[in-house]
């Protein structure tokens, strides 16, 4: 039988070539045809081939072979049968695929070369490619067996579920800079059609309205990014099979920016492109137990925080150079212990607040909140000591009463926003008190320094931008604040140039009612800027805590 279909898979490639127009794709229908073919003689009885569009020389390879739901044997790309492939196998893009894609076949058609894991496993030619291209005659079949071996071994991969931390944050790492560079940022190239302006407008969007000054590729990272964590705080969630069609049903409504971003990718329209490397995230993400891995975080030696250490072990592995960038994101925990632990003791001894953070009156805000440290920490303080105080039996009633209530948190990059609500999430379930469906924590996503509402437009996820610009609003401008703390980012050159921050910036360079003469660019510094809306906003409120 294998004899036959290979016999009959060189007629349909020597039919195709004698036409002498052939291009690459003109053979695809032959291959699609084998391929389909040989899975059930190397035991593969459910297989489902997808041709990818070619866009450019980046994007995935020309196939994908997979179960037609979730579960993905490999990719196979394919070259013209002139081709050779020892140049093919050395350029950049066959690296990215080697790279990235852990079950790969290359084929000029003739010849086969199987990869795995980057690695060349195996090569075998099924026909002469001189009798083709220079007689112009049919190849006589050779190596059938070999062929056979080669797609037995393709066939059996199963992507391995015993992954520790740090193999799962570089497979996940390998893939999501795969997702940046070869999909996000080719497509936002493109011009829009019905699969690319959806990532086009919310480009556009966080453009506009969130961070000034965005490039394409500073888009393509923070959304890249938000994607897989997105769908790693979903995989935590997710206690059967998990797959790109069901992810948005594990990230909550009441979250409706993420909600919005995982509804178009598990039930709307995505390129073919973007489907497939978010559905190698996902069967990644399905065959291990995330839930554990993060138990091992907790449980050896990593300290308390099992979601920021994964996220800091996945930025090594993804891009180190990002992970010392934005370095501002992670204050050591007993820098932040300490923060926390002064506040609550001053709250005490200073204000008349004898149960400190745990007070119900008590307001506190993080307005640069990265990934959540400082609020978490503040959070746990404050749960302790009312516990201590009142008895385990309040606890409930106290996580909705004051936590899910009268803590607040602001932060502009999606990828620690999806973070930071995957963290308190995970902190309440520790604390025996989990999420409600329709409850979430007050983390929103927002430019702390501007005032001004985002107004509803044709962009994609407007509304729910919308929605968080005009809750956080209502913190900014109309809600008492005792606290605030946090460690926010440094840029000496801020981007933040909105009327309201530079007003108030002004008024710091007055002392006793002269201009004090300052010329250089350190008031600019973002820091300074979180420090004078901070201390503009305790001034509001007429006490407090920064």
């Amino acid at each position: 039988m294998v004899k036959k279909i290979l016999k009959n898979y060189l007629t349909d490639i020597h039919e195709v070539f004698s036409r002498g127009d052939a291009r690459e794709e003109s053979f695809y229908t032959a291959l699609e045809k084998m391929i389909d073919e040989m899975a059930p003689q190397c035991g593969k009885t459910k297989v489902n081939i997808t041709v990818l569009p070619k866009k450019t020389e980046g994007g995935n390879p020309d196939f994908r072979v997979w179960d037609g739901k979730s579960k993905i044997t490999g990719y196979i790309e394919a070259k013209k049968p002139d081709t050779d492939l020892d140049d093919v196998e050395n350029s950049e893009q066959l690296k990215r695929y080697r790279e990235t894609f852990p079950n790969l076949i290359l084929t000029n058609f003739l010849e086969f070369r199987f990869y795995r894991d980057g690695q060349l496993m195996d090569s075998t030619f099924i026909g002469r490619k001189h009798t083709l291209l220079k007689i112009g005659a049919k190849p006589s079949l050779e190596n059938e067996e070999k062929l056979k071996d080669i797609l037995d071994q393709y066939f059996s991969f199963t992507f391995p579920g015993d992954l520790n931390a740090r193999r799962l944050a570089k497979e996940l790492a390998k893939r999501t800079r795969f997702l940046r560079d070869q999909v996000v940022i080719e497509e936002l190239k493109e011009q829009p059609d019905e699969s690319t302006n959806y990532i086009l407008g919310f480009y556009e969007a966080f453009q506009k309205y969130l961070i000034y000054g965005l490039t394409k590729e500073g888009f393509a990272d923070l959304y890249s990014q938000t994607i897989t964590y997105g769908l790693f705080a979903a995989r935590t969630r997710c206690t059967g099979e998990f797959h790109r069609k069901n992810a948005v049903d594990y990230i909550p409504q009441t979250i409706g920016i993420l909600h919005d971003v995982f509804e178009y990718i598990s039930i709307g329209r995505p390129s073919k492109h973007l489907e497939c490397i978010i559905d190698d995230i996902t069967e990644v993400l399905d065959s291990v137990d995330v839930n554990l891995i993060l138990d091992e975080f907790f449980r050896h030696g990593k300290g308390e925080d099992p979601i920021i250490h994964f996220y800091e072990t996945f930025l090594s592995e993804y891009d180190p150079e990002i992970r010392e960038k934005r370095g501002v994101y992670y204050t050591p925990e007993p820098v932040v212990s300490f923060i926390v632990h002064s506040i609550d003791s001053i709250l005490k001894e200073h204000f008349n607040r004898p149960d400190g953070l745990a007070d119900i009156n008590v307001r506190i805000l993080d307005p640069a909140s990265g990934t959540m440290t400082f609020i978490a920490e503040a959070a746990k303080t404050a749960m302790k000591g009312y516990i201590e105080k009142y008895g385990e039996g309040v606890k409930d009633d106290f996580v909705r009463s004051h936590l899910l209530k009268n803590f607040y948190a602001f932060e502009l990059m999606m990828a620690p926003y999806a973070i930071g609500h995957l963290k308190m999430s995970y902190i309440l379930e520790e604390m025996g008190t989990p999420l409600m469906n329709d409850e979430r924590f007050k983390l929103y996503l927002t430019n702390t320094l501007e005032f001004e509402d985002i107004e509803q437009t044709h962009f994609p996820g407007m509304a729910s931008l919308s929605e968080e610009s005009h809750q956080a609003g209502i913190i900014k401008k109309e809600t008492p604040i005792l606290v605030i703390l946090g460690n926010p980012p440094y840029s000496g050159i801020s981007q933040n140039k909105g009327d309201w921050i530079t007003e108030q910036i002004e008024k710091y360079k007055i002392v006793d009612g002269t201009h004090f003469g300052e010329r250089k660019h350190w008031l600019q510094d973002d820091y300074v800027k979180f420090i004078r809306f901070s201390q503009w906003k305790i001034d509001e409120c007429g006490e407090g805590v920064l």
